[in-house]
C-alpha cells in the first residue's frame, strides 16, 4: 500500500499535524497528494499543517474523489452536461470530450409518490406512476449512464440516495492503482444534496453543493473553499432507556443552531462514541443542514469497522481501511488524545429525553412531555396564518403575521367528515399524515425495530391508527424491508396502516401524495389546521403539503404512535392513545419497546447476507429500467414538447470569449423577504398547484393537473422552473404585505401580482432586479 504519509509534515511544517481535527488530516491529505505548484502550492499544504484553531487561516482548493447526485438535483446536472456536448459540438469541437474527471454516481431516490397507501398493492401502484411520469426524465438519464464515462445510475425503487451511499457506494478509503502497487487516500465527495453529511457517520468527509459548484467538481475542477472553523463536539456516556438517536439528533441540532456553526465544520469526538453505532452516527451527520454546518463528521473506529462487515464489504478492503486509518493518525480509541478545535461543545448522551421538533423548522426540539403545551402555544400563530387560506392552488392569500391585519382567535375548530362509510371529527392538531420516510432514520436499524416492536404491542392490545391518518412506509434500502419481515414486524405495521408505499424519498421532500378527497374539502371549507408528524429531517412551511399548516419530526416508533392517537393535542406522557377491547386506556409507556427488546430483534434479524442480496448487480435495475428504450449515441436526442426535459438556452449564440460584465443600476426590489427563508421557499420541491405561474404553463402544454407531478421531478425544464421560482404557498412578501404566497408588487404602480409575472414585466420595461 502507497499513500501520502501526514507524519512526515511535524518535521518540516512547524505545526502539530497529529493534533489536527480528523477532517483537516483528510483535507491535508488531498493537499499533499495533489501538491504541483500550481493549482496545489507548497503553501497551501504549510498552511494547513500549520492551523491555528484560534486564527483565520486562508483558502484552499479541494477536489473531492468522487460526486453523488440524487435525480430532482441531479437531472439539472445531466442537462448542462448534455448541453455543453452540443454547445461543444456547435463551436467545431468533439462533443464527446465532455466528459465527468471525477467518479459520478447518481441514484433516482426522490421520483416515487405516496399515491397509493394503506394496501400491500400500495407499492407497486406508485412505482408504476413513477415510471410513467417520470419516464422521459429516466430516458435521458439511463442516455447519460450510457454516453457519460464514469457515471453511473442506480435506477429507481433501489433506495433513498444517502442510505446508498452509507450501505453501498462508500468507500471510506478509495484504491487506486498507480504503477503497479496500490495508493490508497480517503474516499471524499460532495453531492447535489444537502444531506450528502450522512456518510459522515462512516468517517468520510462530504456535504452538499449546488448545482455549478458539483458540475465543476465533475469536470476535475477543485473547488476554492477557506480553511474552515472546526467545532469540537465532546459526547459522553450513554443513551438512557427509552431515548433514540432521532431524540439525541434533535437535541444536537437544537444545541448547535443555538451556537452558531454556519459554514463550520462539526466534528464529535469522545468516549461516548463508542456507544454510539455508525447508524446512530449517521442520524446526527444526516441533519448537519438543518444546524447549518458544512460537514458534521465522525472519526474512523471501530463502530466504523464493525459497520462495513455488517453492510457486506469485503474483509480485505476493511483490513485496508483499518491499516491505513492506523497508519495516517485517523483511527479513535478512548485514548487517543483529543484534537484542537477551534470551540468546544459537550454533551452527555444520558441527558437526552424524547423529543419532538417542529411545527415549521428542524431546530425546533420540544420535549415529548410538553408537546400538547407546545400545540397549544403554537395553534395561535397556525390559527391566524390561515385565515383566508381557500384552496392552495395559488390564489392569493391573506395571512395574519408581520405586517399582516388579519384578526386571530385561539379558538378550537372542528368538522364533520364521510370517508368510506365512516363518519369522523377533524379538529385542529388532527395528525392526517403519519409517515415513516426519510434516510435519517430509515437508516437506522434500531429505530426502525422500535417501530415495528411498538406497533405489535399496540395491535395485540387492540389500538389502531385514526380513520383521518395516511399511514405510509418509505424504507431507505431493501434491505429495511428484509429485516422487518424475517422478524414478524411488517405485518404488526401493516395492521396499522404502514404499508410499504416506495424505496425513496417520499413525505420528507414533499412526494406526501395527495390527502383522500373528503378530507382534503374539510380541511380547506373549515380551515383547519392540521398536522403531519414524520421521521424525516425537514419540516418547513409548504414542503410536506400544502393543506398541512403544522409539521413534526419525530422518532419511527412515535410516528406510530401519533398515528394511533390521531392528534397533536394530547399529552404522550399522561394521556392513553386510546383502550384497548376491554375498554382500559392503553398508554405510550405500555407499547414502548425496551431497549434490550429492539437490541436483541435487531442481533437476530439485520444480517450481512441480507446487505450483499439487495445490492447484488444493483446499478441493473428491474425489468422496466432494463426495458426502457434510449436512443444511443454520444449526444442528447432531445425530446420535442418534452415537459420534463429542455435544451437550456445558456449556450446560445455563445462566443469563445465571454462579453464584459455590466453594472447593475436603477434596480427594483422583486422580493423582500424576512427571516428564515430557505431554499424551500426559493425553489419548492413540492406540488405545483394549479393556478400557479408553473401550473398554468404546464395546462396551456397539455398536462392534466393529475399529472403535474412536482417541482423537484422537473427540474430538467428551465422554463418550468422559473416560474416555479418563490413560488412556495408560504412566502411572505413584505412588498406584498397581507399576502402569502409568491406574490409582490410591481413598481412604482404598486400592481399585486406573481413574481414570476412581475419579473417578466420588469424584464420587458428593461429594469434589473434584486432580491433582500
Amino acid at each position: 500500500m502507497r499513500y501520502c504519509k501526514l507524519g512526515a509534515l511535524e518535521n518540516v511544517s512547524g505545526g502539530n499535524v497529529s493534533r489536527l481535527p480528523f477532517s483537516l488530516k483528510i483535507l491535508l491529505e488531498y493537499l499533499l497528494r495533489f501538491e504541483d505548484g500550481r493549482s496545489v502550492t507548497r503553501a497551501h499544504v504549510e498552511t494547513l499543517a500549520r492551523w491555528d484553531p484560534k486564527k483565520t487561516a486562508g483558502e484552499i482548493p479541494f477536489r473531492p474523489a468522487r460526486v453523488l447526485l440524487q435525480d430532482f438535483t441531479g437531472v439539472p446536472a445531466v442537462v448542462d452536461l448534455a448541453a455543453m456536448r452540443d454547445a461543444m459540438a456547435e463551436l467545431g469541437g468533439d462533443a464527446e470530450r465532455i466528459n465527468p474527471l471525477q467518479d459520478v454516481e447518481l441514484v433516482i431516490d426522490h421520483s416515487v409518490q405516496v399515491d397509493a397507501y394503506g394496501s400491500r398493492a400500495a407499492f407497486q401502484t406508485n412505482a408504476d406512476l413513477e415510471f410513467a411520469r417520470n419516464g422521459e426524465r429516466y430516458q435521458l438519464l439511463k442516455w447519460a449512464q450510457q454516453a457519460l464515462r464514469r457515471f453511473r445510475v442506480l435506477p429507481p425503487d433501489t433506495g433513498i440516495v444517502h442510505q446508498v451511499n452509507l450501505e453501498y457506494l462508500a468507500r471510506v478509503v478509495f484504491e487506486e492503482q498507480l504503477e503497479g502497487q496500490t495508493l490508497a487516500y480517503p474516499d471524499t465527495l460532495v453531492g447535489t444534496d444537502s444531506h450528502t453529511t450522512m456518510v459522515n457517520g462512516l468517517g468520510v468527509l462530504g456535504w452538499g453543493v449546488g448545482g455549478i459548484e458539483a458540475e465543476a467538481a465533475m469536470l476535475g475542477q477543485p473547488l476554492s473553499m477557506l480553511i474552515p472553523e472546526v467545532v469540537g463536539f465532546k459526547l459522553d456516556g450513554k443513551l438512557s432507556e427509552g431515548t433514540t438517536a432521532t431524540d439525541l439528533v434533535l437535541t444536537v441540532t437544537e444545541m448547535l443552531r443555538r451556537k452558531g456553526v454556519v459554514g463550520k465544520f462539526v466534528e464529535f469526538f469522545g468516549s461516548g462514541l463508542s456507544n454510539l453505532s455508525v447508524a446512530d452516527r449517521a442520524t446526527i451527520g444526516n441533519m448537519s443542514p438543518e444546524y447549518g454546518s458544512t460537514c458534521a463528521i465522525f472519526p474512523i473506529d471501530e463502530q466504523t469497522l464493525t459497520y462495513l462487515a455488517l453492510t457486506g464489504r469485503p474483509p480485505e478492503h476493511m483490513q485496508l481501511v483499518r491499516d491505513y486509518a492506523l497508519a495516517q493518525g485517523l483511527f479513535r480509541t478512548d485514548d487517543t488524545p483529543d484534537p484542537a478545535y477551534t470551540d468546544l461543545l459537550e454533551l452527555d448522551l444520558a441527558a437526552v429525553e424524547p423529543s419532538l421538533a417542529g411545527p415549521r423548522r428542524p431546530q425546533d426540539r420540544i420535549p415529548l412531555k410538553a408537546a400538547k403545551t407546545s400545540f397549544d402555544q403554537a395553534l395561535t400563530s397556525l390559527q391566524g396564518s390561515r385565515a383566508g387560506v381557500k384552496d392552495g392552488e395559488g390564489a392569493i392569500h391573506t395571512w395574519a403575521g408581520e405586517g399582516g391585519s388579519v384578526a386571530t382567535t385561539p379558538a378550537r375548530r372542528s368538522a364533520g367528515c364521510l370517508l368510506d362509510s365512516e363518519t369522523f371529527e377533524l379538529r385542529d392538531g388532527s395528525v392526517v399524515i403519519a409517515a415513516i420516510t426519510s434516510c435519517t432514520n430509515t437508516s437506522n436499524p434500531s429505530v426502525m425495530v422500535a417501530a415495528g416492536l411498538l406497533a405489535k404491542k399496540a395491535v395485540e392490545r387492540g389500538l389502531q391508527s385514526k380513520p383521518w391518518v395516511k399511514t405510509s412506509l418509505a424504507p431507505g434500502s431493501k434491505v429495511v424491508t428484509d429485516y422487518l419481515t424475517k422478524s414478524g414486524l411488517s405485518a404488526y405495521l401493516e395492521k396499522l396502516g404502514f404499508f410499504l408505499v416506495g424505496y425513496g424519498c417520499t413525505t420528507c421532500i414533499g412526494n406526501s401524495g395527495p390527502l383522500a378527497e373528503p378530507i382534503a374539502q374539510t380541511i380547506t371549507q373549515h380551515e383547519l389546521a392540521v398536522c403531519s408528524v414524520l421521521s424525516g429531517n425537514r419540516n418547513f412551511e409548504g414542503r410536506i403539503h400544502p393543506l398541512v399548516r403544522a409539521n413534526y419530526l419525530a422518532s419511527p416508533p412515535l410516528v406510530v404512535a401519533y398515528a394511533i392517537a390521531g392528534t397533536m393535542d394530547f399529552n404522550p406522557l399522561s394521556e392513553p392513545l386510546g383502550t384497548d377491547a376491554a375498554g382500559l386506556p392503553v398508554y405510550l409507556r405500555d407499547v414502548w419497546p425496551s431497549s434490550a427488546e429492539v437490541n436483541a430483534v435487531v442481533a437476530e434479524c439485520v444480517a450481512e447476507s441480507m446487505f450483499r442480496r439487495q445490492y447484488a448487480g444493483a446499478f441493473g435495475g428491474d425489468q422496466r429500467w432494463r426495458e426502457l428504450e434510449v436512443q444511443a449515441g454520444g449526444r442528447f436526442a432531445w425530446l420535442s414538447g418534452s415537459t420534463y426535459v429542455k435544451k437550456p438556452p445558456y449556450f446560445a449564440g455563445m462566443t469563445l470569449q465571454p462579453p464584459p460584465l455590466r453594472d447593475i443600476s436603477a434596480a427594483r426590489v422583486l422580493a423582500l423577504l424576512g427571516d428564515s427563508v430557505t431554499t424551500d421557499h426559493i425553489s419548492p420541491a413540492g406540488s405545483i398547484a394549479k393556478n400557479s405561474p408553473a401550473g398554468k404553463y404546464l395546462s396551456e402544454h397539455g398536462v392534466d393537473v393529475v399529472d403535474f407531478n412536482s417541482y423537484g421531478a422537473r427540474r430538467g425544464n428551465h422554463e418550468l422552473m422559473v416560474r416555479g421560482t418563490f413560488a412556495n404557498v408560504r412566502l411572505r412578501n413584505r412588498l406584498a404585505a397581507g399576502t402569502e404566497g409568491g406574490f409582490t408588487r410591481h413598481l412604482p404602480d404598486g400592481v399585486l401580482m406573481t413574481i414570476f409575472d412581475a419579473a417578466m414585466r420588469y424584464g420587458q420595461e428593461g429594469t434589473p432586479l434584486i432580491v433582500i
